[in-house]
C-alpha cells in the first residue's frame, strides 16, 4: 500500500479549507435505501477533508467530497481485495482482474470503457497492490453520471462479458507487463525474491502482486469468475466521489446504479501475524546489471501500528537525503553510488529496507558495504536521536501531506484509503497525531525492538557470471510452494439484481461547465527574468519554476553532459554551507529546491509552504549564486554520472532512444545524450563546469513561472531578492541539420537474452508550434497511436496480446522534432509486431481517418480542458508553454477552434504527408542472434547497429 504522507501540527490547518468547498451543506437523509452515517466539515483549528458518508442497503460505502474550485469530478471505487486475498497456486488474480474490468461488461462493449471516458475528456486507470484494488477516473463535471454507470456495470454486471478469449488476451498482456516492468529491468526481481525469503511459505505477501505466470497458465476463466464473486461485491467496496458535485443529486445517481447490485459474501479483515527472523537469511541472484547491490530487509509492524510512525522517522534519519547517516557514510565517501533506507508498509506487514550499490572505484565489495551498513546502525545507536532529527523528519512529512492535497484526486484517494483500511475517512487527525507524538525515546525503542540483534534477509544482486561477488554465501532457500490439487472450477453463476430502468442505455451528459483558464499576471525583473504567475488557493503553498537557458543545446558534443553535471553541482555545497546543511535548512522549512537540466534549460524547481517563501527563495538564490564547486563533490558527482550511464546500457529502452537519436540527429547536439557518454564525462574537469556556469547560468533571458495562494503583490515583493543575481548568458548556436540515413531499414541493437524487444519506428519531422501544423498533426495521430484506444494499441495489446502498450506521436521543440511509433513486445513476436505496426501505419497513410474517429477525437480533445489546470504542477506546465512560445491564454480558444473545425480532408492530407513508412527507419533492441533470421524474412535490410 502506498505510504501516506502525514502533516504535522497547526501549519496544516488551512490545507483543506482554502478550496472552494461548501462545508455547511446539509446531509441527505430522505433517500430510501440510503443510510446517512456522518458529515465532517472544515472547522477552524482542525485538519480535515470535508465529506459526507453514507451506506446503501447492499453494504456499499459512499463518500462525497464537494470542491467547486474546478469543473471536474474524480470517482474512485476501491475494493478491499489485493494479492493477499488470493489462494496458493492462484496468484495474480487480483491484478489480472484490474485488466479484465476494463474489457467491457454486460452493457459496455469491448474496448468501450476506455473509449467512453477518453471521449468524455477524462483520464482513467486502475491499480492493484497486496491489499486493495482501485479504479478511478477524472472527468469534466458534466460526465459524472456516465462514470457511475460504467463503474456500476462492472461491479454488478461483469461476468457475462468475461470470456475465455478475453481471459487469454489479458493473461498475455499481464505477461508482457511482467516482462516490461520486472523481467526486462535491472534489479526487477529484487522485491519478489526478498518477499519469498522474508515471509513464511504461503504467507499472502510471499508471492508478487503480478503473480507467478505459471499460476495464471494453470487456471481457467471460471477460476477467475469465482474469485470475482468472492471479493468484488458492494459490501467490500467504497465509492468516493469528489469535486464539483451536488451531493443530493450524486447520491441519487449512486443509488440508481448501485443499489440493486446484490451483496457478496461477508468479508473480514485478514489477521495480522507479526514476523520475526531469528537469524540473517543470505540469498542472492545474478542479473543483467552493471552494479552489484546489497539490501538488508527486516520485518517490522504493519500499517498504522503504533510503531509505524517512529519506524518511518528512523528510516528518514538513517537513509533519506543528504541529512542522513547513509549519505554521510556511504555516498559522501564515494563508497556507494546510491544508498538509502525505506520503510514501506502494508496492511499485514511492513519492511525496513537498507540498501546500497557500491562504487566500482571504491574497491568495496558487497561484504564491505554490508559491514559499513551495520557499522552505521551501531553509530546511530551510540549517537542517538537529536532534537534536530525529529524536527526535520516531521517537517518533511508535513510538507508531503500538504502537497498531496493539491488535487481532488489526492483528497479522494486519502478518503478512500482511510475508509478501506480503518473504516474512518476522518482518520487524518489520528494520523497527524501519530507522527506529532513521536519522541526520541520512541525511535530508539523501535530500533532496538525491530533492528538491533534481529535477523534480516540479506540479498545480493550481482552481474551475470559474478556469483563469487555476493556479500556472503547463501544460507537460505525458500521452500518450494506446495500447490494443492483441486478440481477445475465449473460454470459460475453470477449474482443478479433487478432494475426499473434499462442499463443498456448510456447516460447522456449535460452541458459542459465553463472551464476558466487561470488568470495570469506578468512582470519582468530588473535582471531580465520574465515572470508569469497565477493564483491557486487549494493549499497554502507556492511552487516556482526558474528556467535558465543553459541546457544541453548550449554545450558541444565533445563535452556532452556538462550542463547536467553543472546542474548537479548546483545541488551540492554552497560557499555558505555544506550540501548537508543546505538540505537540513530546507527540510526544516518543509521546502524543496531541486535543480536539473534538459535540452534547453537548467531548471530550478521550488516548492514551499507559502509562509516560508522568503526564506526558501534565499536558500534557492544561494544555491544558484554561490556554488562552492568543491573538488570532492565534483569527483563524486562525475563518477556517479559515469556509473549511471554504464548502468543505463543495461536498459533496453535507453538503448533504443540512443540508437534512434544517433540515427535521426546525426551532426547535431541531439545525437549525443544530454547526460553524456562515458568518454565525454571522463574528460570533463571541474574547470569546465566552472567555465560553463560562468558563461551560461545567468538571469537575463530566464523564465520564472509561479503558482501560489499568495497575491501578485506578495509574490512580487518576495521575488525582488532575485534582482541580486545579474548577467546574461551566451546565445544558443546549436544547429539541427537533416541527417543522411537509409530509410526503410531495420537497425538491430543487440541485448542478449532480452525477454522483450523494444521497437521504434520513425523519422525526423516537424518543429513544435501551439496551433499550427505540428498541433494539427498531433490531432491526426491521435487515432493512430495517441490514446489507449488508438488503432496501434488496440491491435498490438488488446487484440494480439503482444505488448503492454503501444503508442505513436510527434515530439519536438522549436528547433527539431521527430515522429515515432514504439512498443516493448515479447521477444518471440518481434517480427509479428513489426508487421502489425507496418500494416496500421500504411493503412492510415493511405486511407486516413473515419468520420466516427474524427468525431471521437474532437470530443476527447475539446472536453479535457478542465483537467489541464487543476493542480499547481499542471498550472506550471501550462504557464511554461505560454512563456516558451510567447502565447497568451487565449491560445486555448484557438486550439479548440482548430479541433472543432479540422476536416477529414485535412487529417488525411497530414497522414499522407507525414506517415510515409518508406521514409522511416526501424530500430529494434533485442537478442540479435534469435531475432535476425525473422527480421531478415520481413524483406527490409537489417543492419547490426553498435552504440
Amino acid at each position: 500500500m502506498k505510504k501516506i504522507g502525514i502533516a504535522i501540527g497547526a501549519l496544516l490547518l488551512t490545507a483543506c479549507q482554502q478550496a472552494s468547498i461548501q462545508p455547511n451543506n446539509q446531509p441527505v437523509t430522505n433517500i430510501d435505501g440510503v443510510r446517512f452515517l456522518e458529515q465532517i466539515t472544515a472547522k477552524p483549528g482542525t485538519t480535515q477533508i470535508p465529506y459526507q458518508k453514507y451506506e446503501l442497503n447492499n453494504g456499499l460505502t459512499v463518500i462525497l467530497h464537494k470542491d467547486t474550485s474546478d469543473p471536474l469530478v474524480h470517482v474512485d471505487v476501491t475494493y478491499h481485495v489485493g494479492s493477499a486475498r488470493e489462494d496458493i497456486g492462484k496468484s495474480g488474480f487480483a491484478h489480472l482482474f484490474e485488466h479484465m474490468m476494463f474489457q467491457g461488461s454486460e452493457n459496455v462493449a469491448d474496448e468501450q470503457h476506455f473509449k467512453i471516458i477518453t471521449e468524455a475528456g477524462g483520464t482513467l486507470n486502475g491499480t492493484t497492490n497486496s491489499d486493495r484494488t482501485n479504479y478511478f477516473e477524472t472527468v469534466p463535471a458534466n460526465q459524472l453520471e456516465k462514470m457511475l454507470w460504467l463503474e456500476a456495470d462492472r461491479m454488478g454486471y461483469l461476468l457475462k462479458a468475461v470470456t475465455q478469449e478475453k481471459f487469454e488476451v489479458q493473461r498475455e498482456t499481464v505477461k508482457n507487463e511482467r516482462g516490461q516492468r520486472i523481467d526486462n529491468v535491472p534489479y526487477g526481481r529484487l522485491s519478489e525474491r526478498i518477499a519469498e525469503a522474508l515471509f513464511p511459505l504461503n504467507h499472502p505477501y510471499s508471492w508478487p502482486v503480478i503473480g507467478y505466470m505459471e499460476d495464471l497458465d494453470r487456471v481457467n476463466v471460471n477460476d477467475l469468475k469465482a474469485f470475482f464473486l468472492r471479493w468484488y461485491g458492494p459490501n467490500n467496496a467504497t465509492i468516493t466521489v469528489g469535486g464539483d458535485i451536488n451531493e443530493a443529486e450524486t447520491l441519487s445517481l449512486i443509488k440508481k446504479y448501485f443499489a440493486s447490485i446484490p451483496r457478496g459474501p461477508e468479508v473480514e479483515n485478514a489477521e495480522k501475524t507479526p514476523i520475526r527472523l531469528q537469524e540473517d537469511r543470505y540469498i542472492s541472484m545474478e542479473d543483467n546489471v552493471h552494479l552489484p547491490l546489497v539490501t538488508l530487509t527486516y520485518p517490522t509492524a504493519y500499517v498504522r501500528h503504533e510503531d509505524e510512525a517512529p519506524l518511518d522517522i528512523l528510516s528518514d534519519i538513517l537513509g533519506s537525503g543528504k541529512t542522513s547517516l547513509f549519505y554521510k557514510n556511504l555516498v559522501k565517501t564515494n563508497f556507494a553510488v546510491q544508498a538509502a533506507v525505506t520503510h514501506p508498509c502494508s496492511e499485514l506487514a511492513c519492511r525496513f529496507m537498507l540498501y546500497a550499490l557500491p562504487h566500482p572505484a571504491s574497491g568495496k565489495s558487497l561484504a564491505d558495504i554490508e559491514q559499513i551498513i551495520r557499522d552505521t546502525l551501531v553509530e546511530f545507536e551510540e549517537r542517538g536521536v537529536t532534537d534536530e532529527d525529529l524536527q526535520t523528519s516531521k517537517a518533511k512529512f508535513e510538507s508531503q501531506f500538504i502537497f498531496g492535497l493539491q488535487s481532488v484526486s489526492g483528497k479522494v484517494g486519502q478518503l478512500a484509503s482511510y475508509q478501506t483500511f480503518t473504516g474512518n475517512p476522518n482518520y487524518i487527525t489520528q494520523d497527524i497525531a501519530r507522527y506529532n507524538n513521536v519522541t526520541k525515546a520512541d525511535v530508539m525503542r523501535v530500533y532496538k525492538q525491530y533492528i538491533k540483534d534481529t535477523g534480516a534477509v540479506v540479498m545480493s544482486v550481482v552481474p551475470m557470471g559474478k556469483a563469487d561477488a555476493i556479500a556472503a554465501p547463501n544460507n537460505f532457500t525458500p521452500p518450494n510452494r506446495q500447490i494443492p490439487e483441486s478440481e477445475a472450477t465449473g460454470e459460475v453463476v453470477a449474482r443478479r439484481g433487478e432494475d426499473d430502468f434499462d442499463r443498456s442505455i448510456i447516460p447522456t451528459a449535460g452541458a459542459n461547465k465553463a472551464v476558466t483558464v487561470p488568470p495570469t499576471w506578468q512582470l519582468t525583473l530588473n535582471n531580465g527574468i520574465k515572470v508569469l504567475g497565477a493564483n491557486s488557493t487549494e493549499t497554502p503553498t507556492t511552487s516556482l519554476l526558474i528556467k535558465i537557458p543553459a541546457g544541453h543545446y548550449y554545450e558541444s558534443a565533445e563535452k556532452s553532459g556538462m550542463a547536467s553535471l553543472t546542474a548537479q553541482m548546483l545541488n551540492e555545497a554552497t560557499t555558505q554551507r555544506s550540501g548537508e546543511d543546505m538540505s537540513k535548512a530546507l527540510a526544516l522549512l518543509g521546502s524543496t529546491v531541486s535543480i536539473s537540466s534538459s535540452d534547453r534549460y537548467i531548471s530550478v524547481n521550488i516548492n514551499t509552504l507559502s509562509k516560508n517563501l522568503t526564506e526558501t527563495l534565499a536558500l534557492a538564490l544561494e544555491k544558484i549564486q554561490q556554488p562552492a564547486f568543491n573538488e570532492s563533490d565534483f569527483t563524486r558527482v562525475k563518477q556517479n554520472a559515469i556509473q549511471g550511464v554504464i548502468n543505463n546500457k543495461k536498459n533496453a529502452n535507453y538503448l533504443s532512444r540512443r540508437a534512434f537519436d544517433q540515427l535521426l540527429y546525426q551532426g547535431s547536439i541531439s545525437a549525443v545524450p544530454a547526460d553524456g557518454t562515458v568518454a565525454t564525462l571522463e574528460k570533463l574537469t571541474l574547470e569546465d563546469i566552472k567555465g560553463f556556469y560562468q558563461q551560461q547560468v545567468k538571469p537575463k533571458g530566464a523564465k520564472l513561472i509561479t503558482v501560489s495562494d499568495l497575491s501578485k503583490g506578495q509574490i512580487e515583493d518576495a521575488l525582488m531578492s532575485l534582482n541580486k543575481w545579474k548577467g546574461e548568458g551566451q546565445p544558443m548556436t546549436a544547429a539541427f541539420p537533416t541527417p543522411i540515413v537509409e530509410p526503410a531499414t531495420i537497425y538491430l541493437v543487440d541485448k542478449k537474452n532480452a525477454a522483450q524487444s523494444v521497437i521504434r519506428i520513425g523519422k525526423r519531422s516537424l518543429t513544435h508550434d501551439m496551433t499550427g501544423e505540428y498541433f494539427e498533426s498531433g490531432l491526426m495521430n491521435y487515432t493512430l497511436g495517441g490514446a489507449f484506444n488508438s488503432r496501434i494499441n488496440l491491435n498490438l495489446r488488446e487484440d494480439k496480446g503482444y505488448t503492454y502498450g503501444a503508442r505513436s506521436g510527434f515530439y519536438a521543440d522549436q528547433y527539431a522534432g521527430v515522429y515515432s511509433a514504439r512498443a516493448e513486445v515479447r521477444a518471440n513476436v518481434t517480427d509479428k509486431s513489426l508487421i502489425e505496426f507496418f500494416t496500421e501505419i500504411k493503412r492510415y497513410h493511405k486511407s486516413g481517418i473515419t468520420q466516427e474517429e474524427l468525431s471521437f477525437m474532437r470530443n476527447a480533445i475539446n472536453q479535457r480542458d478542465a483537467l489541464k489546470y487543476e493542480t499547481p504542477k499542471a498550472k506550471l506546465g501550462f504557464l511554461s508553454q505560454l512563456l516558451e512560445y510567447n502565447e497568451t491564454p487565449d491560445f486555448v480558444n484557438k486550439r479548440n477552434t482548430v479541433v472543432s473545425t479540422i476536416t477529414k480532408e485535412r487529417i488525411d492530407a497530414l497522414a499522407k504527408q507525414h506517415l510515409n513508412l518508406d521514409e522511416m527507419i526501424i530500430v529494434v533492441v533485442g537478442d540479435a542472434e534469435s531475432l535476425r533470421p525473422k527480421l531478415n524474412a520481413l524483406g527490409y535490410p537489417v543492419v547490426d547497429y553498435k552504440l
